[in-house]
């Protein structure tokens, strides 16, 4: 494992966008679960149907989410020390995401997460099990997170965020095909 206390610098101001913050969601009696990844500098959602809350299950939900992410904009992987991500090797052959992890019983180390986790409480009930949720119904869910204007991104929604940076993106590479 990675300690987060040798991440790049970078990937604490938040001003590069593809470094992402990821957890697990679990349900009534920890026998459902939901993948949540959160990209640091635009706080965009992404919601992973999970078969259970084993390390198979993350690394294919996981990899699954992040390959249909533009590879410029998968770059890190913040987690914590959950069994979940035993894999986490095979989730970065995978994917090309660098994985890092916070210290033990310190979620604070991977904020935009949590406080999305708390958010999703309001769609994703504790107590409740989450197995019912199709992918479909995960990513409406999400859809709905990420067109919600944020303060700390001055009111824009996570996908006005994500779109600013995508047009930023395409113009760089056009300016040095040209």
């Amino acid at each position: 494992m990675v300690s987060i206390h040798v991440r790049p610098p970078e990937i604490e101001d938040r001003l590069m966008p593809g470094h992402w913050e990821g957890d697990l969601i679990k349900g009534a009696g920890n026998q459902s679960a939901v993948g949540v990844l959160v990209e640091r500098t635009t706080r965009l959602v992404l919601l992973c149907k999970m078969q259970s809350s084993t390390a198979e299950s993350a690394l294919a939900a996981f990899s699954a989410k992040l390959n249909a992410v533009a590879a410029p904009l998968r770059k890190t992987l913040t987690y914590d020390q959950g069994r979940e991500m035993a894999r986490h090797k095979a989730l970065s052959e995978a994917t090309g995401v660098k994985v890092y992890f916070c210290d033990p019983h310190s979620p604070w180390q991977k904020g935009s997460c949590e406080n999305t986790n708390g958010l999703l409480r309001q769609f994703l009930p504790k107590g409740t099990d989450l197995s019912v949720h199709d992918q479909d119904a995960l990513d409406s869910i999400a859809d709905l997170m990420n067109n919600r204007p944020r303060q700390t991104l001055g009111w824009d929604s996570p996908y006005q965020a994500f779109k600013r940076i995508m047009t930023a993106i395409s113009e760089k590479d056009s300016a040095t095909i040209h």
